[in-house]
């Protein structure tokens, strides 16, 4: 019987799958089914899913809309969605499947040590809006997910938009343990200004503002 299902949307990540997929595999039981959501990759992502003997399920491209096709299939009572670049505690089964809550995250930390970075880690510990992001991962009961209806489909924000609806509906419990997240986003554009860019973004997002015009203000703010 299927209790868990992991659901991890792709897009070109055959290296960050070639090392989470078996690490996932080396972590977990019989009762959690792992979901590759595949939005279109032209590298090996595909074929490295298939090597490890996971399901794959092909849509089109999308964050939202690839987890919410993996959801449709998914078998486990309980719905993880996971990043490719993102790891999972050791125990994070036993976690997820025990957590007095239908739905949650983990605290998170990057993998590379750096001050500022340690600095937006630690506050990653809190129970608030702001720092419930899909890099900490998300799980939620299947049956509440269906109800509200998945993911919004739209080009970002969709993991904290879903919180929300979850926060007005369930209880959501932020577990001690870490997820330990890519940083390669911060090398690629600056530790401090990429984080100034997305808190610029989340707070016109708070403010109402679309997430396809916010999407459009992130690519020119990344361009």
């Amino acid at each position: 019987m299927i209790s868990l299902s992991i659901i991890i949307p792709a897009l070109n990540e055959s290296g960050n799958l070639s090392q989470l997929l078996p690490y996932l595999q080396d972590n977990s039981s019989e009762v959690t089914e792992i979901i590759v959501v595949d939005g279109g990759s032209e590298d090996n992502s595909v074929k490295i899913a298939k090597q490890c003997n996971v399901q794959i399920l092909k849509t089109k491209r999308g964050r939202a809309v690839q987890m919410n096709k993996g959801a449709t299939i998914a078998k486990g009572k309980r719905l993880y969605f996971l990043h490719a670049d993102t790891k999972p505690p050791k125990n994070f089964e036993k976690l997820i499947l025990e957590a007095n809550s239908v739905s949650g995250c983990f605290r998170m930390k990057f993998d590379k040590n750096h001050w500022l970075l340690n600095f937006y880690s630690w506050f990653t510990r809190f129970n608030w809006k702001v720092c419930r992001g899909g890099d900490r991962s998300l799980f939620v009961n299947k049956t509440l997910f269906d109800k509200l209806n998945g993911f919004k489909e739209v080009p970002l924000l969709e993991d904290y938009e879903l919180v929300n609806r979850l926060l007005q509906n369930s209880s959501f419990v932020v577990l001690k343990e870490s997820v330990t997240t890519s940083s390669r986003m911060y090398e690629k554009y600056g530790f401090l200004r990429l984080q100034l860019i997305y808190a610029y973004i989340h707070l016109l997002w708070f403010f109402g503002t679309d997430e396809y015009k916010l999407m459009r203000k992130l690519n020119n703010f990344l361009s």
